[in-house]
């Protein structure tokens, strides 16, 4: 029985035991790498959605309050630029009153993201990973100085976007944001600290 202790079990307790350090180990370090890697996709999403808000405020002077509006915006919403024709460099064709401005209505969808092959507007309200969570979005008038200022923020809390992740470790990320007073996930703007609507990775 002792030769069976000594020579098989203890063995397989050692190797065991060498595992599970070797696990505890590594898991922060694949934790933190998986986290980098879904930060990259979140993050360019809400930069999407800043570019969109940015847009769609300088068509009505203040921020989509829901994503939904926002989509639709860039679905269905026209932006208008002014389009010169003719040249201020040239003073004869100026003199002659050949030189004019005139605005042009542009669909939303025809101006924005045309290039991207990875963007997909019906997906900009989901946060990444998170089998279905919504950003949480809001938007407000806040008086500034005497003036008012419209703000927006968005936000993509840590618990939804490290969904399925080792839980004690998104645990201890929180309570370390928290700590920090910082927000626990990633945002952009704010609706609190006007902010020029940078985002807190940044």
């Amino acid at each position: 029985m002792k030769k069976l202790l000594t020579y098989l079990i203890l063995p397989l307790a050692i190797i065991a035991v060498a595992i599970l350090i070797v696990r505890s180990i590594n898991e922060p370090v694949r934790f933190n790498n998986e986290k980098i890697a879904r930060e990259e996709v979140a993050i360019q999403r809400l930069k999407d959605i800043r570019e969109l808000q940015t847009t769609f405020k300088s068509a009505f002077g203040y921020y989509a309050p829901v994503m939904d509006t926002l989509i639709d915006f860039y679905k269905n919403g026209k932006i208008t630029i002014v389009r010169q024709i003719g040249s201020m460099d040239d003073s004869v064709a100026v003199a002659r009153k050949l030189v004019r401005r005139e605005n042009i209505d542009i669909l939303v969808k025809d101006t924005l993201f045309t290039t991207r092959t990875d963007f997909f507007v019906d997906s900009l309200k989901y946060i990444p990973f998170s089998y279905g969570d919504t950003i949480i979005m809001s938007a407000v008038s806040k008086m500034v100085s005497g003036v008012s200022v419209p703000l927006f923020e968005a936000k993509m809390p840590y618990n939804s976007l490290l969904k399925g992740m080792d839980h004690q470790l998104i645990v201890n990320l929180n309570a370390d944001r928290v700590d920090t007073e910082r927000y626990p996930g990633l945002m952009v703007g704010s609706i609190l600290n006007p902010n020029n609507n940078a985002g807190n990775w940044e």
